[in-house]
């Protein structure tokens, strides 16, 4: 089995849009809509400022995806990441392919400067809390909050 993570293309963005779909469907915030992800997909990949996208293939194939979206924190004076998107098809998972996606882009984020990571994740989905605390994620003491414009 031939693994290799790199940054998402245009080509790309069709099966990023399925995986979407996928993890849109797991989690209560959102509801898959498949013209919304795919504008997302473009703003992040014609604009690497506001960060990259970054692709998980097996064989060649898209298996897994995760956004790396860049801010900056006043708190740690200069850039953080915002992790985001983060998701291994329903075939490929429980092989540490996840493990290696995160960690992937743990170490891009280091290598560009950043000092904290921040991701979401819905608080009844066990499997994924469980996988980040593995990563060394910790709860944070801060609560979300949203509001549409």
């Amino acid at each position: 089995m031939s693994i290799k993570i790199d940054f998402a293309k245009e080509e790309d963005l069709p099966y990023l849009a399925d995986l979407l779909s996928e993890l849109f469907s797991l989690e209560s915030d959102f509801t898959p809509d498949r013209d919304k992800q795919v504008s997302g997909l473009h703003l992040i990949l014609d604009q690497p400022q506001l960060g990259q996208l970054f692709v998980l293939r097996v064989d060649g194939q898209i298996a897994g995806m995760a956004n790396a979206l860049v801010t900056v924190s006043t708190a740690e004076g200069g850039k953080v990441l915002l992790l985001e998107d983060v998701i291994v098809s329903q075939a490929h998972r429980g092989g540490g392919l996840g493990r290696q996606l995160v960690e992937h882009v743990l170490a891009w984020a280091r290598g560009q400067g950043m000092t904290r990571v921040t991701l979401l994740a819905d608080r009844g989905n066990a499997p994924a809390l469980d996988f980040y605390h593995a990563l060394g994620f910790d709860l944070s003491n801060m609560s979300v909050l949203r509001k549409k414009l």
